[in-house]
């Protein structure tokens, strides 16, 4: 992820604060990307995920004379913060059963699968295919850095629930990677 200048990101804030039109187009045009790849992890439906992130810019327009910039990154971190809790508030409200407490898989090493000659929008592609219960917690936990106590605050399950669910999605993710280096054999 390529994290913009914190000249740019003061740039964007003082035209925020001089109440200036052009603020919500250029920070859209700085972060549209980024942002719309952290909600992709999320959500794998199109048109929910355009919905997800509208409803994320608005907070973000109408929050950002509250933000505080701490140095470089500090925007981009907040406004993601914005995307996964919008994104994790459209799961919980659309879903009743977020997690998945059973599998058919069969047991495989716990050792990383190789993934050195996959690309990350390959990556990004077969994480998708976790069920959501299951992507949820492990993007929370590998990269949101998200510790099990709070996965669990945010999803409203228990610690060793995460856990579980962390287990299972790698071993699940492992499976579906091995399936998919077999194809390209």
């Amino acid at each position: 992820m390529n994290i913009p200048d914190i000249a740019v990101d003061q740039h964007i804030l003082d035209l925020f604060r001089r109440g200036q039109a052009s603020a919500m187009d250029e920070l859209y045009a700085q972060y549209a990307d980024t942002l719309t790849s952290v909600c992709y992890r999320y959500i794998t439906n199109d048109e929910d995920l355009k919905d997800v992130l509208q409803e994320s810019f608005i907070k973000i327009f109408t929050r950002i004379s509250s933000f505080e910039c701490r140095g470089k990154g500090s925007l981009l971190a907040w406004m993601s913060r914005i995307v996964v809790n919008e994104s994790l508030m459209f799961l919980r409200q659309r879903s009743n059963d977020p997690l998945i407490l059973d599998t058919d898989l069969p047991d495989l090493p716990n050792e990383d699968p190789d993934t050195d000659e996959l690309t990350p929008e390959v990556m990004v592609q077969l994480l998708r295919r976790l069920p959501e219960g299951y992507r949820k917690v492990l993007n929370l936990f590998v990269i949101e850095g998200k510790s099990h106590k709070e996965i669990a605050e945010l999803l409203g399950i228990k610690p060793d629930s995460s856990a579980s669910q962390l287990h299972r999605a790698k071993n699940m993710l492992a499976h579906i990677i091995k399936e998919y280096k077999s194809k390209l054999v």
